[in-house]
C-alpha cells in the first residue's frame, strides 16, 4: 500500500511557486494532524483492508456522479486520482485564461515591475508553497494520502473541507454522532449497528456528504450486501460488535469529528527586506489584490478624476463613510511597507481583511528585539493601536501603505540612560535577502 501511494505521488506533479517545494509527511503545521511515534516511523505496517477501502471509497467521492462500489485495485485508484485532480486543474486553468480573454480582471501588468510576483499561500499539511489556483487541489490530494497513516483524521478532514455547505456539514456530522451514541448506549442491539444505504435520511443528510462513508468505515463498519423481505438484496453498513475498549475508542472519534475544521492554505506574507529607497511609496500590485474588472477599475478612474471636487463640496459624512467602505470591497489583499529608523523597509502580504494585531505580530516577528514596545503610524499621522480588532481596510491601508515604525520613546530613553545601545533592528535571515527597490 505504501508503493502504491508513493506511486502516485511521483505520478502527479502539482506546480509550486517556491522552488523544491514538494508534498511531504509533515504533520506539524495543523493542529488536526495525528503525529506517527518514533518507532510507527521505523516500522510501518501494512494497512489493514479497511484503511484500503477506505481510501478507495475517499477518491471514488469525489466524482459527482452514481457512487460506485468499492474497489480495492491499486491500479484503479491511481488512475481515478490522476483523472480528478488533473480535471480540476485544468478547468481552474480554463477558468483563469477566460477571464483574462474577457478582461475581467485587471490589466496583466509586466511581471517585471510588480512590487511583489503574486500572493501565495501555504500548506498546512505539507508546508509546500502554492499559487492560489493551486491551493485547492494540492490540499484535496495532500488529505487523500492521509489516509495511509491515519483514515479517522483523513475522513475528518474531508468532511470539513471538501464539502462548502456548512449547514450540511453539520447536519451530517450531528447524525454520525447520534448513530455512534445508539451504537454505545446499546453495544448489543444489531439494528443501531446496520446502516441501510438506500434509507432517505441517509441519502440525503449523510451520504451526500463527501468523507462522511469513509469516516464510518474507518469506525470500522464494512460495506455488506443483506436480504431485505420483499426485495433482492440491498447494500448496508454493518458495524461487527464492539468490546468496551473499542466503544471508547469510538467516542474518541466522533469527538474529532466534532472537532474538525476545514484544511485552509495559510496565507504567505513573504517577509521581505528593502535598503532605503525613494520608491518606498510605490507600489504595482498583480491581479490577485483586486476584485475589480478592468471596466470597472477604468470606469472608477474616470469618476473620480472627474467628480473629486464636487463631491469634496457635496458629500455628506455618511455618503463619504459609505464610499469610502465600497473603496475598501475592491480588494483583497494589501501590501504593506514599513519604514524602520534605519531607513530599511520591511514588506509584507495580509488579507484586506486581517485585523491589526496580525500587523504588529508580523512586525514584531521581524525584528531582533520585538519584545521592546514600539509604535506603526500610517499615511496621514494615525497612530495604529494594536489592541484595536481592526480590519486594515477600515485603517485605509488597502490596496497598499507604507508606514511609519518608532520604537516607544520612553522605553528607549530608558535604555540609554542604562547606558544601552540601541537595538539592532532586522533579523539576520532578512537582512541576508535584502533587496534594492526598483
Amino acid at each position: 500500500m505504501k508503493k502504491f501511494f508513493d506511486d502516485i505521488k511521483k505520478d502527479i506533479k502539482f506546480k509550486s511557486a517556491g522552488p523544491g517545494k514538494k508534498l511531504t509527511d509533515d504533520t506539524s503545521a495543523h493542529p488536526n494532524v495525528a503525529h506517527a511515534s518514533s518507532s510507527a516511523k521505523n516500522h510501518r505496517y501494512v494497512p489493514t483492508e479497511g484503511a484500503q477501502r477506505a481510501g478507495a471509497a475517499a477518491l471514488a467521492r469525489i466524482e459527482q456522479q452514481q457512487r460506485p462500489k468499492v474497489h480495492t485495485s491499486h491500479d484503479a485508484i491511481r488512475n481515478q486520482v490522476k483523472r480528478e485532480l488533473e480535471a480540476e486543474a485544468a478547468a481552474l486553468a480554463e477558468k483563469e485564461k477566460a477571464g483574462g480573454v474577457e478582461g475581467s480582471k485587471v490589466p496583466v501588468k509586466d511581471p517585471a515591475s510588480l512590487s511583489v510576483s503574486g500572493v501565495y499561500f501555504t500548506c498546512p499539511l505539507t508546508g509546500a508553497t502554492l499559487s492560489k489556483s493551486e491551493r485547492e487541489v494540492h490540499i484535496k490530494e495532500a488529505i487523500l494520502m492521509r489516509f495511509e497513516e491515519d483514515s479517522v483524521e483523513a475522513s475528518v478532514m474531508m468532511i470539513h473541507t471538501f464539502n462548502k455547505d456548512r449547514e450540511k456539514v453539520k447536519a451530517a456530522v450531528d447524525i454520525i454522532s447520534k448513530y455512534v451514541e445508539n451504537i454505545c448506549k446499546n453495544p448489543t442491539e444489531e439494528k443501531y449497528r446496520k446502516l441501510k444505504l438506500s434509507n432517505k435520511v441517509f441519502q440525503e443528510k449523510v451520504a451526500s456528504v463527501d468523507g462522511s462513508r469513509e469516516f464510518l468505515q474507518a469506525l470500522g463498519f464494512n460495506s455488506t450486501l443483506l436480504p431485505v423481505e420483499g426485495q433482492e438484496e440491498e447494500e448496508f453498513l454493518v458495524l461487527p460488535e464492539q468490546s468496551p475498549d473499542s466503544l471508547e475508542l469510538m467516542k474518541e472519534r466522533r469527538d474529532r469529528l466534532q472537532r474538525g475544521e476545514p484544511v485552509r492554505a495559510q496565507l504567505d506574507r513573504q517577509p521581505q527586506a528593502f535598503r532605503p529607497s525613494q520608491n518606498a511609496t510605490r507600489f504595482e500590485l498583480p491581479s490577485e489584490f483586486y476584485n475589480l474588472t478592468a471596466e470597472e477599475l477604468k470606469k472608477e478612474q474616470q469618476q473620480r478624476s472627474d467628480l473629486v471636487e464636487k463631491n469634496s463640496m457635496l458629500r455628506t459624512k455618511a455618503m463619504r463613510e459609505r464610499e469610502e467602505q465600497r473603496e475598501r470591497r475592491k480588494y483583497n489583499y494589501s501590501l504593506l511597507r514599513i519604514r524602520l529608523p534605519d531607513g530599511n523597509l520591511l514588506q509584507g502580504t495580509f488579507y484586506a481583511w486581517d485585523r491589526l494585531p496580525a500587523l504588529f505580530e508580523f512586525v514584531r516577528e521581524s525584528l531582533v528585539d520585538g519584545w521592546q514596545p514600539f509604535e506603526l503610524i500610517a499615511p496621514g499621522g494615525q497612530k495604529l493601536q494594536e489592541a484595536e480588532d481592526v480590519a486594515l481596510a477600515e485603517c485605509n491601508l488597502v490596496p497598499a501603505a507604507l508606514l511609519t515604525f518608532s520604537w516607544d520613546s520612553a522605553v528607549q530613553a530608558d535604555i540609554a540612560a542604562a547606558g544601552g545601545k540601541s537595538p539592532t533592528l532586522l533579523k539576520p535571515e532578512l537582512l541576508e535577502t535584502i533587496k534594492t527597490l526598483s
